[in-house]
Formats: structure tokens, sequence, C-alpha cells
């Protein structure tokens, strides 16, 4: 009976220690948040991405009520990205920080997750997808392919969350930010109908993908492309003279006509995978030069989502009619 008590008074203890941490934490991102709404009433929201994507998607969303700095810039690889000490300082000076997530930025989670547990409003947007509808790869070490941007609809869900997140920290804006928000889904709708649109013209045979590393795995399970990438999910995967080989093989097996570099990885393997190809006799041609990991110069016709998204596909049926 003595033990059976212990036992209790040990359990209720734990319990109510546990109750207690639960309940600091929750005082703590309450005093937080009171703290941040009652700086914005003389600032704006300091909002940092990592990717040019998320970039792209707060200024849609945040406009000219948010403070907006991205870490990376237009031809930078997420996957080997290295923060320098500006960077964390964007990342320590930051109210909110939104990063993809899935790996994407593999040297800087560790950064993220530990400023996670400091309270800090820190977000990895691929959370939002549910994981049965993520892809995964033999080849990635069981992860989920991180290039969630490339499905139309994902993006649009990520849309809703950022305006959410926004909403909650900046109430004062709220209006603002929902309706950026729709505007934006209804910019996303009427791409993914054109975008369908032009899919069709190319012949189910045609739709062979091949690029430079593993992006395209999302665009190709919406529209029907057998995608092959030279390189894994990450290009931290380097591609060997086998790789090289096999992929020759496939590509005059299923007579295909181009083949796509990417902006923001090298083109060294593409090239050999070009060569490999013309000393068996096929000719295949390196079309125009696709975008990937990062979003073109901002201001220009490919520096924003949709007409990135635009000119790939443009890229993508001009090469392989």
């Amino acid at each position: 009976m003595k033990k059976v008590i212990q036992f209790i008074l040990v359990m209720f203890s734990a319990c109510c220690f546990l109750q207690c941490q639960t309940n600091s934490k929750s005082s703590a991102a309450k005093s937080d948040t009171n703290t941040l709404q009652e700086a914005l009433k003389t600032r704006k929201l300091k909002v940092t991405t990592t990717t040019t994507f998320l970039t792209d998607l707060l200024l849609q969303i945040g406009g000219k009520d948010i403070e907006l700095k991205g870490l990376m810039g237009s031809g930078v690889d997420p996957h080997l990205y290295k923060a320098s000490a500006g960077d964390i300082q964007k990342i320590k000076g930051a109210d909110v920080l939104f990063y993809n997530g899935l790996h994407l930025e593999g040297k800087l989670e560790a950064i993220f997750e530990k400023l996670e547990n400091q309270h800090h409003n820190i977000f990895a947007v691929g959370s939002v997808i549910p994981k049965s509808k993520l892809l995964e790869s033999e080849n990635f070490a069981s992860n989920y392919d991180p290039h969630i941007w490339f499905n139309i609809d994902y993006w649009s869900s990520i849309t809703q969350f950022v305006a959410d997140k926004l909403s909650k920290l900046d109430p004062n804006n709220q209006v603002k930010y929902q309706k950026r928000a729709t505007t934006y889904q209804q910019k996303l709708q009427t791409l993914k109908s054109e975008i369908s649109t032009s899919i069709n013209s190319l012949p189910q045979e045609k739709r062979v993908l091949v690029t430079a590393h593993d992006a395209f795995n999302y665009f190709g399970a919406a529209y029907n492309f057998e995608v092959v990438g030279l390189q894994g999910l990450s290009t931290v995967t380097e591609a060997g003279v086998k790789d090289v080989q096999k992929l020759s093989k496939l590509i005059i097996d299923r007579k295909v006509k181009a083949i796509f570099a990417e902006t923001s990885v090298s083109k060294k393997t593409i090239i050999a995978l070009k060569e490999a190809v013309k000393s068996k006799g096929w000719e295949v041609t390196l079309g125009e030069a696709l975008f990937s990991d990062a979003l073109g110069v901002s201001g220009t016709a490919t520096g924003d989502y949709i007409g990135m998204y635009k000119h790939n596909v443009s890229a993508i049926i001009t090469a392989l009619k």
C-alpha cells in the first residue's frame, strides 16, 4: 500500500511539473504576442524568408504592410546554402520567419529548430501539406520531396497558411492580408487553367521531362509527365558515370527530343549527358533552362512565381513538341 501511495505521489508531481511547463510556455507565447502587437503600433511587422519563392509569396500577401527580408537570391541553390553572419542577424531580428522545410534548406534547419524551441514565430510551410499528399523517394533517405511549389494547389494552401499567420501576429492589417491572399489564390487558379490548356497540346508520349536534378515530380504528377532527374532530389547528390549512361539509354529508347538544365544547378552533368547521347547516335537538344529551386531576377518576367511557371511550361512544350 505504501508503494502505491508513493507511486501516486510521484505521478502527481510529474503531472504538476508538465502542467507548469505547458502553462509557462503558453504564458511566454502570450506575452511575446502582446509585446509584438504593442511594437507594431509604431512599426511594420518584420518578416524573413528563405527561398525566393517564399519571398515572392510574402510580397504578394504582405505588400507594403510588412518589412520583408529574403535570405536567398536569384539562382541560389537552397540545398547547398550556408547562412552568413548577415543572415543570422536577419533571422534573429525577424518577428516571424517562413521557411520551406522538408529538408530543402538542409544546412539552415538546425538553426530554425533551435529558434522554434525559444518561442520564436518560425514556420515551415511544408507542414501545411498532409504527409499522404507528399511524394517520397527511395533515393532520398526516406524523406519527402521538398519541391512542393510545383503543385499549384499546394501553393494556394500555403498562401492561406501564410495569410493566417500574418493576420494573427498583426491583426490590425488582417483584412488586407486576407484580401491579398484571396486575390492571389484566384490568380493561381487562373494560372492552373492556362497551364492545363497549354500542356494538353503536348501528346502524352512526348511528356518525358529530363532535368539536371529531380525537382519536378509534383509538376509531373499534376500534368502526367514522366520526370527523370540526373541528380537526386537534393543537389548534394552527385551524378556518376553510371547515372549518365543509364539515362542516355532511356533518352534514346524513348526518342526524347530535349533535356533541360536548371538555373540554380551546374550545367556540367546535363552537358555530359547530352554528349553521351550523341556518342550513341542520337541527337538531343538542350532546352531553355528551367527555374527549379529559385526564381529569376526580381522585376523580370521570371522574377515571380506565376511568371516562372509560365516560362517553364512554355520552354518544356516548345522543346519537346
